[in-house]
């Protein structure tokens, strides 16, 4: 069928997509229940297509940036139906192509989000960092959106939230929330960071963390009684541990491991897995900072943080082989669907129950 914008977007809204794909030579892909799949009926996109799709979304100026920097990433509303993240980009040849990942037009409801109980305790915090960290498309914006939104309901505060595309879209409830977008409402991450002890904010939230000196940055007013939420892309606690520290130059990462063990205060890893009945439920690992997990980072002995959390399960930390098993044993996923998360298989086979 030819290129039809409403009906595609009706396909996601309909099938519950998380992502949407346009790409030269191809048909729409649609991400439904985190398998690509095409739709019948539709032919491959020509580069026609796609750049009539962009001169619906995009502004002037938006155009001469992605001229510029030959990638954009914004967020557009389709009407009622549908929020989506948008990075635009060129395929070899030149060819323009476009993901879309879909967004809730509210922000989500912590308890409803089936994460571990312990999580909520990340709304309690008054200072400090907190991490939440997973691979690509593993649920960490909506976990922190969770998170802030749960400040918001409870607690009076000043909620700042820097984020390149803004994602979910808040309402004060409690607190006072402003968001603000890079290169709409901020030059960059650092320049936004280095400014924005200025306005007065309890809560910090920054959509990721990605150079030197943005995480310095952070550190820094986590430090000076801010509590700092971001994301980064690791598969652990313990990674995240060292991809902070190692970050930095070798001349200042004694300094660092000193800064980082006094305001890390809980780090959130999860993965999106699907259920036997087509679902998809989180498995999460969680540390929580006591003074052995501060001792061990300020003396650099990384790789036992993985022991502290295995053995602090009545403190609240959670390993994900245990979230895992979790849900094995509860008959909500098949252990090989489990084992393709797990950083340790052999280890989530033991704890299953035969």
């Amino acid at each position: 069928m030819p290129f039809n914008l409403k009906e595609i977007i009706d396909a996601v809204v309909n099938d519950g997509a998380s992502d949407l794909h346009f790409s030269v030579g191809l048909p729409p892909l649609f991400r439904v229940k985190k398998q690509l799949v095409t739709k019948e009926g539709y032919t491959a996109l020509t580069t026609d297509d796609i750049n009539y799709f962009l001169s619906q979304i995009l502004s002037e100026e938006q155009r001469k940036l992605f001229e510029i920097n030959k990638e954009l990433f914004m967020s557009v509303n389709f009407g009622n139906n549908v929020r989506f993240r948008v990075t635009v980009f060129n395929t070899k040849g030149g060819y323009p192509a476009v993901a879309l990942r879909t967004i809730p037009f509210h922000s989500p409801d912590l308890d409803k989000l089936n994460l571990p109980p312990i999580v909520k305790k990340a709304a309690d915090f008054k200072q400090g960092l907190i991490l939440v960290t997973g691979p690509t498309g593993q649920g960490k914006s909506t976990t922190i959106a969770g998170i802030i939104e749960k400040i918001n309901e409870v607690r009076n505060e000043h909620i700042v939230t820097i984020e390149d595309p803004i994602e979910f879209l808040f309402e004060s409830k409690k607190s006072f929330i402003q968001q603000m977008e890079v290169s709409i409402d901020t030059l960059s991450w650092n320049s936004s960071l280095k400014s924005i002890s200025r306005v007065d904010p309890d809560v910090v939230m920054v959509g990721e963390i990605n150079d030197t000196e943005s995480l310095l940055t952070a550190l820094n007013l986590a430090e000076t009684g801010h509590l700092v939420l971001s994301t980064l892309h690791t598969n652990s606690a313990s990674q995240t541990v060292d991809r902070v520290i190692s970050s930095f130059p070798e001349a200042m990462q004694s300094q660092v491991r000193n800064q980082l063990s006094l305001v890390l205060e809980m780090v959130i890893s999860q993965r999106l897995v699907e259920t036997i009945d087509g679902d998809i439920l989180p498995a999460c690992e969680v540390l929580i900072s006591n003074s052995a997990t501060r001792n061990l980072i300020r003396e650099n002995k990384i790789y036992a943080i993985d022991n502290i959390i295995a053995t602090s399960a009545n403190l609240g930390m959670i390993t994900l082989d245990s979230s895992l098993a979790e849900l094995v044993n509860s008959g909500k996923v098949s252990l090989n669907n489990a084992i393709r998360y797990s950083l340790s298989p052999e280890n989530l086979t033991r704890m299953v129950k035969k």
